[in-house]
């Protein structure tokens, strides 16, 4: 097959999965399908600070009922974690770079966010992102707001787990 055609048959197969996005949306049933403005927030973290408790400090101050992590780049020289399918916490000293922060965000609670760092050599080692997460030179973040919604958590009898309910704000 030449390329011109695997790329034209490609293409024809990407189409065709997307024009049937709306059929299996329909088959998975969201909680609330709920949509919001998005105001954005920048801050920088300075050396020392504790990166999940100045975020939700932050979020606190603030009043966000629901936000996200939209970026955060910066160092650690102390990163704990709870890695996957674990108890309790891992902590791991040395010099990092947070390659990725996501999450979600609330004054209520609601919050859950994940980190991702790397060390001197590149290998990179990710989880929940907890308390002791110490900033080595900064943090530079940006949060986004939803100010017509809210997060919480309630358990979800499927895993006995937290899981995120996303409201309209009262």
């Amino acid at each position: 097959m030449s390329n011109s055609l695997a790329v034209r048959y490609a293409l024809v197969l990407l189409l065709g999965l997307l024009n049937s996005l709306p059929l299996m949306a329909q088959s998975v049933k969201p909680t609330l399908p709920l949509t919001s403005t998005l105001r954005a927030h920048a801050l920088r973290l300075r050396p020392g600070d504790d990166l999940r408790e100045a975020l939700l400090a932050y979020v606190a101050q603030q009043h966000l009922g629901a936000g996200a992590v939209l970026t955060c780049v910066g160092s650690l020289t102390k990163a704990t974690l709870r890695l996957a399918n674990q108890e309790g916490p891992t902590e791991y000293r040395g010099h990092f770079e947070i390659v990725s922060l996501v999450g979600t965000l609330s004054a209520a609670g609601g919050s859950h966010l994940h980190l991702s760092v790397s060390d001197s050599i590149g290998r990179t080692l990710g989880g929940h992102l907890l308390a002791g997460c110490r900033v080595y030179t900064t943090a530079e973040v940006v949060l986004v707001a939803l100010p017509e919604l809210e997060f919480t958590r309630e358990t979800d009898p499927t895993f006995g787990y937290k899981e995120l309910v996303v409201k309209p704000k009262k």
